[in-house]
């Protein structure tokens, strides 16, 4: 293997997010030195690192003038201007996750229609222009209830989803280009993260049972490994691998599954970064998500993912009802629970549902760790 001299790589973060931030500390730990942009000084990831550049990651010019100054650039959001990346690549600059993947994940159509080319399960769907190309396609009985309404474009933390069950909920449709998917009668929602390095060496994490707040459509706690009978894990991990090296992955990739009453499996869309359900990794895995993503742009070889004990995670959100300067209460009582780690992502501002931070669990009993995911969700609130 060529030896790398890892302070040689200037590495550039699209987006100063909670993901950012978390990177970042993980690159601290081998000195690197990571560039971040995003619009102002105020974001979770500036305090730590070195370089930051303020600019919007979806304004062509800014990307460009960004990108120029690093040799790897990778990103923490998908709603990234990609004909910017496109630009770098041609320039020699390594942009990971690579340009073509970031088209197809970006656009939520692109994504459905991948998965229908290579025959990977996923709910049936129909793409749609507007709000009144929709309800035209209702009356003439071309679509029925009930169903979900995906934005094609720039949906993130339950944003851009509209669930209509009956014609009461039609008022509610986005209108924007969109998809409309057949609801599945969901039992599990399931996550699998994978690695792939430059080098094509592909790797993957246990399995991740997610739990969702049906109010806001995020995530409220998740535990690992979900318990999956051998047959349900292996064609997940199978349809995982044919994502990554179809979609020429470089850098993780989260893929959310439904597992639905019949046990059959569905997949619902993929992220390619670092992601909420593999935040478990830190404190319960030999190599966190942050680290892999690390390992896996500048090719080195990837960690193991071997799980220690158990591990959970509960997101700490903002309280409904609440806007302002944040106010955490229980955080006292959340932190002496055995095994509990806090993190925190330095949001001055909360307001209802936003993601404040989250804290990790690990033990290696598995009733102990969800009765403390209990003690957690009912302890922990963040006010104003």
């Amino acid at each position: 293997m060529q030896h790398k001299n890892l302070l040689d790589h200037k590495i550039g973060i699209l987006g100063g997010g909670q993901l950012g931030k978390m990177l970042a500390i993980e690159a601290a730990n081998w000195h690197l030195p990571i560039y971040i942009m995003d619009q102002d000084q105020q974001f979770p990831a500036v305090p730590y690192v070195p370089f930051f550049q303020a600019g919007d990651f979806k304004n062509f010019d800014d990307v460009v003038q960004f990108g120029k100054k690093v040799d790897i650039l990778t990103i923490e959001i998908e709603q990234i201007n990609v004909d910017a990346l496109f630009y770098l690549e041609n320039e020699g600059v390594k942009v990971y996750p690579k340009p073509s993947t970031v088209k197809v994940i970006q656009d939520k159509g692109l994504q459905k229609m991948f998965y229908q080319e290579r025959n990977i399960p996923t709910a049936g769907f129909r793409l749609f222009v507007d709000g009144k190309e929709i309800i035209e396609a209702l009356k003439n009985k071309q679509i029925s209830f009930p169903f979900v309404q995906k934005s094609r474009k720039d949906g993130y933390d339950g944003k851009g989803v509209v669930v209509v069950s009956n014609k009461n909920d039609v008022t509610n449709l986005l209108d924007c280009p969109s998809i409309i998917e057949e609801r599945i009668n969901i039992k599990t929602e399931i996550s699998i993260l994978v690695a792939r390095s430059a080098s094509g060496e592909l790797i993957h994490y246990e399995p991740v049972e997610q739990h969702f707040n049906q109010e806001a459509n995020l995530v409220s706690f998740l535990i690992c490994p979900a318990e999956l009978d051998k047959g349900t894990l292996s064609k997940m991990n199978e349809i995982a691998s044919l994502i990554a090296i179809d979609l020429d992955l470089v850098g993780l990739l989260a893929i959310e599954f439904f597992l639905d009453e019949n046990d059959d499996v569905f997949v619902n869309e993929v992220a390619p970064r670092p992601h909420n359900s593999g935040h478990h990794t830190q404190n319960s895995c030999e190599t966190s998500q942050f680290e892999q993503h690390l390992r896996a742009i500048l090719d080195l070889p990837l960690g193991s993912t071997r799980q220690h004990s158990i591990g959970a995670m509960v997101n700490i959100v903002g309280e409904p009802g609440y806007a302002g300067k944040t106010k955490y209460v229980g955080i006292e009582e959340c932190m002496s629970i055995e095994g509990a780690h806090l993190h925190l992502y330095g949001k001055t501002e909360t307001r209802p549902f936003r993601k404040m931070g989250h804290i990790n669990i690990a033990d290696k009993d598995r009733k102990k760790v969800l009765a403390n995911i209990e003690k957690i969700k009912s302890t922990l609130r963040v006010i104003s």
